[in-house]
């Protein structure tokens, strides 16, 4: 009677680990699609028209306008961004309304950081037409600051500049580059 008990017992067991055994290869495969999941962006939109306004002195002052085809939200992640797959048109407003208008083939915002990452056919031109090309542009929404390391070319009234590298402020007035060419005018 015992050698039957332990006989049965020991098959039960067999049994069931058997089954725990196969039944974990659907568990599995549903643990490597929540893995895929959490790499998928938490939202997507698109004809993307957002308007940042502030409000002064009783009124309501536009002071920028995004236009993207595509966003795509990964806040989900540790290090959260916003991915513009395909580029951006930002129109920058002074405090007169001019407008400077930046574009991009390509876009990326990293929110802890408040950086934006420009990539592709990266132009910037302002109210009086001055303008640069580049190919990668970073810039630092809390310095307000721009920076590359890439080739560039700035164009202004007096002619084009170039060069690999440069550091500015927003306004480009206090503009750093690292290797130039083109026509300088010094003042004495």
């Amino acid at each position: 009677m015992k050698l039957r008990f332990l006989h049965i017992t020991t098959n039960l067991v067999t049994v069931l680990t058997v089954t725990l055994f196969f039944s974990c290869e659907n568990d599995f495969d549903e643990v490597q699609k929540v893995g895929v999941l959490q790499n998928q962006p938490i939202g997507e939109a698109e004809n993307i028209d957002l308007k940042y306004t502030e409000f002064i002195e009783d009124s309501v002052r536009l002071k920028a306008n995004l236009l993207s085809p595509k966003m795509l939200d990964y806040s989900n992640r540790d290090f959260a961004f916003s991915e513009f797959p395909d580029g951006i048109v930002l129109k920058v407003y002074d405090t007169e309304g001019k407008i400077t208008t930046i574009t991009s083939r390509y876009a990326i915002f990293f929110k802890d950081t408040d950086i934006i990452d420009l990539r592709g056919n990266v132009t910037i031109t302002t109210h009086q037409n001055e303008k640069l090309v580049t190919d990668q542009l970073f810039y630092n929404e809390k310095l307000e600051w721009v920076f590359t390391n890439e080739p560039w070319v700035f164009t202004k009234i007096d002619g084009p500049k170039h060069g690999i590298g440069f550091d500015s402020d927003k306004d480009f007035k206090k503009f750093q580059m690292l290797e130039m060419g083109g026509d300088f005018e010094f003042d004495n």
